[in-house]
């Protein structure tokens, strides 16, 4: 593989390959990072949701038992 860009000139090693690269794995490229940002988007609002109930149960939980003490 070396030696098949040795005698090539400059940008066709830094810019034509990079950019057919591109044109080619495009699609790839971009429907692997939205998946990585979907799932990451969704981990979050799990984490909230779950957050959000703990909070919600122990605000409840906390209050029926100190109504009890009177």
């Amino acid at each position: 593989m070396r030696e098949i860009f040795t005698g090539l000139p400059w940008w066709v090693k830094w810019i034509a390959v990079p950019v057919i690269a591109l044109v080619v794995f495009g699609g790839l490229i971009v429907s692997v990072v939205g998946f990585v940002i979907e799932l990451l988007f969704k981990v979050l609002v799990f984490a909230a949701l779950v957050g959000g109930v703990i909070y919600v149960v122990r605000k409840f939980t906390s209050s029926s038992s100190s109504r009890g003490d009177w």
